[in-house]
């Protein structure tokens, strides 16, 4: 397929970054200890497969590979609030210097920072595509990763790995106020 040399470079990154997605989402499937955590790895695991699939088409193929196939995850929210912490305390952080198996928090918290890392440079990538089909798998794949990320930050928010803590009323009453609502 013919690309542009900066949509090749964007491409040659993204795969390689999928690549080490994969391998290690293999990994953490099988040190997970929360059947929740496993199950959510494993429902994720396709996607990404079939994402690194098709940038390696996009590379190896003289036609455009069938970019229909990769549909975006939908959305699920799960939390009943999104400014209350469904957890009571968080839990401290154990910084295990000589770790040989991840534990369920080190592998949410890494998968988490994996997907939010993906979806901006998809995003950048998208922008930076002139071909109008990579530029959409390049949407897609935002998407994916971006729905990726709320799932296993509402996870991580569920289990007290992440705190979730609303922003104090005076502070938005404060900055809101400064920004008036313009009239068409």
């Amino acid at each position: 397929m013919q690309l542009a040399g900066h949509e090749f470079h964007e491409l040659s990154e993204l795969v390689m970054s999928c690549y080490n997605t994969i391998t290690c989402m293999s990994s953490f499937i099988e040190q997970a200890q929360d059947p929740e955590l496993k199950q959510l790895l494993q429902g994720h695991f396709p996607k990404h497969v079939a994402d690194y699939n098709l940038k390696a088409e996009f590379l190896q193929s003289n036609t455009t590979p069938d970019i229909t196939k990769f549909v975006p995850t939908e959305l699920h929210p799960k939390l009943s609030s999104y400014t209350q912490p469904p957890a009571p305390n968080f839990p401290p952080v154990e910084v295990r210097l000589y770790a040989q198996q991840h534990n369920d928090r080190e592998i949410a918290t890494s998968y988490l920072l994996n997907q939010k890392s993906a979806a901006k440079n998809y995003a950048s990538a998208s922008l930076e595509s002139a071909n109008p089909d990579l530029r959409t798998f390049f949407e897609n794949a935002f998407l994916n990763s971006s729905r990726h990320a709320y799932d296993i930050w509402q996870y991580m928010v569920k289990k007290g790995y992440y705190p979730l803590t609303p922003a104090p009323a005076a502070d938005i009453q404060s900055v809101g106020s400064i920004y008036p609502i313009v009239n068409q």
